[in-house]
This record gives C-alpha cells, sequence and structure tokens, in this order.
C-alpha cells in the first residue's frame, strides 16, 4: 500500500511507472484522474458483484465506482441550550434560541460549506444546486461575529467542543466517535450532512490488471463494506451491507436509509468548475 496524494500518483502514472495497482481516492479526484487520461476505463463486466451491489448511479463513472461515504455534519455539546437539541443549520445559525460560539471548516480542511448556509436560508435540499453563492455568503455574513474558529484540521472540532470554547461546530463525521465512547457530552446532528464519497479506480499502466479487478470486486462485497464499516464510520455504498451490521453501527453511518433521506450528495462538478472562484471569494471574506 502506498500512501500518496493526488499529484504525487499523477506524477507516477505519467512517467508511467505507478507503484500502485488500485486507487482509492475521492470521486472529486477521479474527475481530475479522466481530465488528465491518468486512469483505465473501467470493464464493469469483469466486476461480478457490481451487478448486484446496487451502488448509486452517481457513484459509477467510467473511471471509478464509489466504495463508501463519508459525512461533514453538525456537532454540539449536549450540556448547552438549556437541554434543548439543535435539529437543522437553520437553528446552528439561530444564535438567539441556541446562544454561543461556532466553529466552521476553514478553506486550508476542505471545501466552504456554503451549502449549509444556503439550507439555514431556507433552500431546500434537493435545491441546493448550482449554488447560489451570493446568497450563501450573505447567509455566511450573519453568523461571522459568532465563529470563535475556522477548523482546518479535522482533530480540531473536538478540541474546540471539548474545552467549551465552542458549543456547536461542522465536523466530519466520525472524528468525535471516541470522544462520545469516552462519555463526553458531545452529539451529532444529522439533518442536512454533506455527503462525498471515495472510490476505487485503476491508473493508466497498472502493472497487475487482474488483481485490481479483483481487489475491487473484493470491495464490493456486502460482508466486506460490512465489516470495514464496525471498524470505522465509513459508510458503505452497498445497500445490503446494512443487513449485516449491527444497528448501534448502522445507525452511525452516513447511508443508512434513514440518513440518506435527511442528507445531500456534494455535487463534485459543480465544485470542481467553481472552486477556484468561491475560494478567492472565500479568502476576501474571511479577511474582510
Amino acid at each position: 500500500m502506498v500512501n500518496i496524494e493526488y499529484a504525487q500518483m499523477l506524477a507516477q502514472i505519467k512517467q508511467g511507472r505507478p507503484e500502485f495497482d488500485v486507487i482509492d481516492d475521492s470521486m472529486a479526484d477521479f474527475v481530475l484522474f479522466q481530465q488528465e487520461g491518468g486512469t483505465e476505463a473501467l470493464d464493469y463486466d469483469r466486476l461480478k458483484n457490481f451487478k448486484k451491489a446496487g451502488v448509486a448511479k452517481n457513484l459509477v463513472t467510467s473511471n471509478a465506482v464509489g466504495k463508501n461515504y463519508w459525512a461533514s455534519v453538525m456537532a454540539y455539546r449536549t450540556d448547552a441550550f438549556g437541554g434543548k437539541k439543535p435539529s437543522s443549520w437553520a437553528d446552528f445559525w439561530d444564535t438567539k434560541a441556541f446562544p454561543g460560539n461556532r466553529a466552521l471548516q476553514a478553506l486550508d480542511a476542505d471545501l466552504p460549506e456554503l451549502e449549509f448556509a444556503l439550507l439555514a436560508d431556507g433552500v431546500p435540499l434537493d435545491k441546493l444546486y448550482p449554488l447560489d453563492v451570493d446568497r450563501a455568503f450573505k447567509a455566511l455574513g450573519e453568523i461571522k461575529s459568532h465563529v470563535r474558529k475556522f477548523w482546518d484540521t479535522g482533530a480540531l472540532p473536538g478540541v474546540l467542543l471539548g474545552r467549551k470554547e465552542v458549543d456547536a461546530s461542522s465536523v466530519w463525521h466520525g472524528r468525535l466517535d471516541a470522544l462520545i465512547k469516552g462519555g463526553a457530552p458531545l452529539a451529532y446532528q444529522w439533518n442536512g450532512a454533506r455527503r462525498q464519497s471515495n472510490g476505487l479506480g485503476i491508473p493508466k499502466g497498472a502493472a497487475n490488471l487482474d488483481a485490481a479487478y479483483r481487489l475491487i470486486d473484493f470491495s464490493l462485497r456486502p460482508e466486506v463494506q460490512a465489516a470495514y464499516a464496525e471498524i470505522y464510520p465509513m459508510a458503505p455504498s452497498v445497500p445490503a451491507a446494512y443487513k449485516k451490521l449491527k444497528p448501534a453501527t448502522a445507525a452511525n453511518l452516513g447511508s443508512s436509509p434513514e440518513h440518506l433521506k435527511s442528507g445531500f450528495d456534494l455535487d463534485v462538478e459543480w465544485w470542481i468548475k467553481n472552486q477556484d472562484a468561491v475560494s478567492k471569494r472565500w479568502q476576501e471574506w474571511t479577511h474582510a
């Protein structure tokens, strides 16, 4: 296993000597790989388990198949807000009904959370894209004075919440699990969760093509997906995996039937097209 980033992988592929035969990466990076001609076109006829896997259509592309979901969600201190529980991003934005400091994700960590601002401002889940960037920044401006920190690492929301520096924060789901199991008064709020996905693909020039297909096919077995999810809360892309999961595990995953309805999939194509412009505006907004 080689743990390297997109740019390093692409460089190896272009040199014709990739050290790897399968790529496990975000579906967004697979769009970039395709644009650069860096991946093989998948022959889905060679993936026997795929035929009955039921992977969502937006996770089935010419060069990658979705392996799992992860999500950005709201987290809050259960001993804050006088016992009230925030149930939406509108509640997160409502600092009168839910007073206290907030934290949101910084650009250095991942894509700005414009979707949460739009949901807080009343945009329905199924009407988010294309994002109304002006409206999102207007909504962000309404909460900016209450944002104690724009966090830049996945561990920081847990630290801020644990120290009571903030009462609510966006967070990469799973990052608080150890704290919650240890008794920390923290909880996730799933409404409006932003899902992203990792997929599996094959680099151009892979030395062991047959083995690559066998590994991808193995990863799409329901029992394999379930075993992975029991170890770490990366949500299965294969729905049948839920029949093999402990109920407590299933309830804490972003692709559970309930959470699929209450959250949304990040629009990869929109973000790739607009990321540079949004990032520039984010930098200007945070320094204003």
